[in-house]
């Protein structure tokens, strides 16, 4: 059974997942390695996952005409972050009242000090 390890990218689908698998490829005539990426549609199997989580996806049976990949395990949680409480902060930044930051103060050292004009 193939394993392969990516990110999922969408949750759009109702019981499926879209999961990103990167790998590199070798070009032949500049001998360099390039990032090569495919999606594949996975079953997510009772796990809980959600837009960002790194998986482990195995091959199955065809489960429809493009699904033939299901969740084994996931590798690690993506950071979740309310989008209500986000946007909540975003405002209260775009409309926070600018204060400017104090003048430095002068050093009163070895700078003369100025006396009254003399009058003539």
């Amino acid at each position: 059974m193939r394993k392969k390890k990516g990110t999922i990218t969408s949750t759009k689908m109702t019981g499926t997942v879209t999961v990103t698998v990167d790998s590199l490829a070798f070009h032949p005539k500049y001998k360099k390695r390039f990032k090569v990426s495919k999606k594949f549609l996975a079953d997510p199997a009772g796990h809980q996952v959600h837009e960002g989580d790194l998986v482990v996806i195995g091959e199955c049976r065809p489960l429809s005409k493009r699904k033939h990949f299901k969740v084994l395990e996931i590798v690690k949680k993506a950071v979740e972050v309310e989008e209500v409480t986000t946007e909540a902060e975003v405002e209260k930044v775009i409309h926070r009242e600018k204060i400017a930051p104090p003048l430095p103060e002068k050093k009163k050292g070895n700078a003369p000090e100025e006396s009254s004009p003399k009058q003539s």
